[in-house]
């Protein structure tokens, strides 16, 4: 039902190019579930890793942002952003289909494994990168968040469909073959890439110019610092990704330790996450046209805050209701995770709706970058953190902290409407 009602919407307003793009960008969401499920099976079925070893094709796949991220938008910004996403697919699809030929021939080593998965993991960055920066080019100002919001619906449908699709098709056939569907993937992604049209203008008669890529790297991180909004929302984001994370990383201790619960309970939970994520790309654009970003960003944070306060109250319950009592903290993960999703989801659409517009053409990718490094920087910070009080503390009374710093986070966005219509004056920012 909400496909086909957000299918309806993007002939009204959307630019043309859009659901070839929209979908896409779906496809690379699968593409990119399917891999980080096969990858892994693969290192244990058929190389027969170890704990260690995952770990280490794991980060892998995920330290790319740290490493290539700011390099990557100055690189972005410089070139057409359709050929950097088609050119970003292809290489994953390329250097994913080595796999199974590797394998086959009996030449597949976890040496190779770890390559594929940097390779693949840095083409990533690129691509995402053009992505997020790629929307104002293909939509109209006023359709923004209708455009963002349909993206983060496939995103979400992808993050609950994706790995159940690729466990389902590790039944049926080896990990190898489901990582060659992962590339023939990417080969329609760039294949649909290929036929949109856009109004990014021609980067011809400039690739020529003075100026070096630090240099470029350094203008975008000077940008948003300078940026009275940017700068607060890339506070905010780094925030608020921190104490999310901290909380997030000891979720699998409560679950399985605490309560006792299982996997089972844990897969079920993250799976209602993900609807209320979709509900949240579903409902947002409706929220949008009543209130203003600002208040919308924040309102979102408070959601995530409010309902993550029922991981540590499940908890606190779980030791105190015996083995029969799990129907109440398992209704507390549940409702909160639903919340958290749909908090986190709403507030990321709407600031990436107000960045796209606020940022200058020729700085979006390079504004996505510095932003991202940030984000993306406070993880692992985060998670060593959450380790090391979780073992001190207990896992409850770190949850709680995350939970006072998620409600800290929303405190910035105070007085942000009006930074919003300053940066964006010619632009009704409800639209």
């Amino acid at each position: 039902m909400g496909v086909s009602v957000s299918g309806a919407a993007v002939s009204e307003g959307s630019g043309s190019g859009f659901p070839r793009f929209w979908t896409a960008q779906t496809v690379s969401q699968l593409g990119q579930r399917f891999g980080m499920v096969a990858l892994p099976v693969v290192a244990i079925e058929s190389l027969h890793a170890g704990a260690a070893e995952v770990g280490y094709l794991t980060a892998a796949l995920t330290v790319c942002y740290l490493l290539v991220g700011l390099p990557a938008g100055a690189w972005v910004d410089r070139r057409p952003k359709r050929a950097t996403m088609i050119g970003a697919a292809v290489v994953r699809a390329v250097v994913l289909a080595c796999v199974p030929v590797l394998w086959a021939v009996d030449r597949l080593s976890l040496g190779w494994l770890y390559a594929v998965a940097v390779v693949v993991g840095v083409a990533s960055v690129f691509f995402d990168v053009a992505y997020q920066s790629y929307v104002p080019f293909i939509v109209p100002d006023k359709d923004i968040e209708r455009a963002n919001a349909r993206l983060e619906s496939s995103a979400q449908i992808s993050a609950a469909g994706g790995p159940a699709a690729a466990g389902f098709l590790l039944k049926a056939v080896s990990a190898p073959v489901v990582i060659a569907v992962d590339a023939l993937a990417y080969v329609v992604c760039a294949g649909l890439l290929a036929t949109v049209e856009d109004s990014e203008p021609s980067r011809e008669g400039k690739g020529g110019r003075e100026s070096r890529l630090g240099r470029e790297i350094l203008a975008g991180v000077r940008f948003v610092a300078g940026h009275p909004l940017l700068r607060r929302l890339c506070v905010v984001m780094g925030v608020s990704n921190f104490f999310a994370t901290l909380a997030m990383t000891l979720t699998p201790l409560l679950v399985l330790r605490t309560l006792g619960l299982g996997s089972t309970v844990m897969g079920v939970v993250l799976g209602v996450g993900t609807l209320g994520g979709l509900l949240a790309s579903l409902t947002l654009p409706r929220v949008r046209a009543r209130y203003e970003a600002g208040k919308v960003m924040a309102a979102g944070l408070v959601l995530a805050g409010a309902s993550m306060a029922a991981f540590p109250a499940a908890g606190s319950l779980g030791g105190s209701l015996g083995g029969s009592g799990v129907v109440l903290p398992v209704a507390l993960l549940v409702i909160g995770q639903f919340g958290m999703t749909w908090g986190a989801v709403t507030f990321n659409i709407a600031q990436v709706s107000v960045r796209q517009r606020v940022c200058p053409p020729d700085m979006l990718a390079r504004m996505t970058a510095t932003i991202r490094c940030v984000v993306w920087g406070s993880m692992p910070a985060a998670a060593v953190l959450a380790g090391w009080l979780g073992s001190r503390v207990g896992v409850v009374p770190c949850l709680w902290i995350g939970v006072v710093g998620a409600f800290l986070t929303a405190l910035p966005l105070v007085g942000t409407d009006r930074l919003i219509r300053a940066a964006t004056p010619a632009a009704d920012t409800r639209a």
